[in-house]
């Protein structure tokens, strides 16, 4: 049993695979609450398939690129459940899952929110070859007339005029890809492509006495 979510993007969604087909799934948009979100999606596919989590032998894990906390949900999760059940994980470029389901003829764009009015994006010559990326870029500087899936069409038409499905990644099509064998798998590392909004201070700043 393979059990493949992502929180990578503003969806938490979470898939279970029987090594034949998708048994259950549940996807959630709601971009402020991966951490509340991803626990209660797990239990649900798993009491959705009457399956103990004692019989999970695989977990695929969306990497990325994405802010931080997100990521930080996801992979934390994957590595602890992987850990205690003594499974592999295995790690997938997010811009790929949503790449698998576009149906556009020819080539085409992936561009997820980045923020800070920039995108993640990535190039596919078809939905299962990238060709270039995953990067972050202003949406002016990978403007594109080809088809472009994923959130950046929608908050940023002018560069993206031609929009196309899917908006976010879904784990049903995680688990189908890895299940067949049919993506370049990653170590479950975060793709953060920048630094975090928050940083750590490294020092303390000297105070001279007068």
């Amino acid at each position: 049993m393979l059990l493949a979510f992502d929180t990578a993007t503003a969806a938490v969604t979470v898939a279970l695979h029987d090594g034949q087909r998708v048994v259950a799934e549940s996807t959630v948009v709601d971009a402020m609450r991966q951490g509340e979100l991803l626990a209660p999606g797990i239990a649900h596919v798993l009491a959705e398939a009457g399956v103990d989590r004692t019989a999970l032998t695989s977990i695929a894990v969306g990497v990325g690129p994405g802010p931080f906390t997100g990521l930080r949900v996801g992979l934390v999760t994957a590595r602890t459940l992987g850990h205690v059940l003594g499974i592999p994980v295995r790690g997938v470029c997010t811009l790929d899952i949503l790449a698998a389901d576009v149906t556009a003829d020819g080539p085409f764009l992936v561009a997820t929110d980045a923020r800070r009015k920039e995108v993640y994006w990535a190039r596919y010559a078809d939905p299962h070859t990238r060709v270039d990326g995953p990067d972050v870029a202003k949406p002016a500087d990978v403007a594109t007339d080809h088809s472009v899936a994923g959130r950046g069409p929608l908050l940023y038409p002018d560069a993206f005029p031609k929009p196309t499905g899917p908006e976010f990644p879904s784990a049903a099509t995680l688990a189908t890809i890895v299940a067949t064998g049919r993506v370049h798998e990653l170590e479950p590392q975060p793709l953060y492509l920048r630094r975090p909004d928050v940083t750590i201070a490294t020092g303390r700043k000297s105070v001279l006495a007068r």
